[in-house]
C-alpha cells in the first residue's frame, strides 16, 4: 500500500479523480491500487458473475465490482476502501437506493482478490477495517493458492480449498459454490 502524496485529500476530491484504479483514501492520502493482474482480475471477474447472478435471480440487492467505494468507518470518517467485489442486501439500501458517490452503507459482503504485490499486513488491516464497520462476512481470495479466507462478523474463520464449498450463510442465502469453481479456468 503505497500513498502517491502528501497532500491531504477528501472523499469528495477522490471522487474527481480519473486515475483507473481508483485509488482508496487512508488518513487524507490517495493509497495507489496497483493493478490486479490477468489472473487475479479473472478470479474478481468470476466471483463477481457467481455472485451478482445469484443476486438478481433472488432479488437480494447490488453488487458492485472494483469501483464501488465506501466511505463507511467510523475512526476515520473521510476514509474510503474499494474492494474488488461487494453486496448490499436490499434491507440496507436506504429506500432500496443506490448512492450517488461513495456509499455509506457498509456492504454485506466484500471480497478481496490478492495480487502479486498485495501484503498481507494491509490486507489484515482492511478486513479489520471492514469488520469494525459493520461488513457481515469477506471473503479474501487467493489464486495463488487456490483457497478462500472466510472472516465472519461473529469473528469466527475459515480457509477453504479445492473440495471445500464457498457458502453465503444468512449474508448470501442459497449461494453455494465450490472453490475450485472460483479458481478454473
Amino acid at each position: 500500500m503505497a500513498t502517491t502524496n502528501q497532500t491531504r485529500h477528501t472523499p469528495e476530491e477522490l471522487l474527481e479523480i480519473t486515475d483507473r484504479p481508483m485509488p482508496e483514501l487512508v488518513d487524507g492520502q490517495l493509497v495507489k491500487r496497483e493493478p490486479m493482474g490477468q489472473r487475479s482480475d479473472a478470479v474478481a471477474a468470476r466471483i463477481l458473475r457467481l455472485v451478482g447472478y445469484h443476486v438478481d435471480d433472488h432479488q437480494l440487492g447490488l453488487v458492485n465490482g472494483a469501483q464501488g467505494s465506501y466511505q463507511i468507518f467510523p475512526d476515520d470518517p473521510d476514509k474510503v476502501r474499494i474492494p474488488d467485489v461487494s453486496f448490499t442486501s436490499r434491507q440496507r439500501l436506504p429506500q432500496g437506493q443506490v448512492a450517488e458517490g461513495h456509499s455509506r452503507v457498509a456492504p454485506d459482503l466484500v471480497v478481496e482478490v490478492l495480487s502479486p504485490n498485495d501484503k498481507a499486513i494491509d490486507v489484515g488491516v482492511k478486513v479489520r477495517e471492514f469488520l469494525s464497520a459493520g461488513v457481515r462476512l469477506i471473503w479474501v481470495a487467493n489464486p495463488y493458492v487456490c483457497d478462500i479466507q472466510v472472516y465472519r462478523g461473529d469473528g469466527t474463520f475459515a480457509l477453504l480449498r479445492a473440495g471445500d464449498v464457498l457458502d453465503g450463510g444468512e449474508v448470501l442465502p442459497g449461494f453455494r459454490c465450490p472453490v475450485e469453481k472460483i479458481f478454473t479456468f
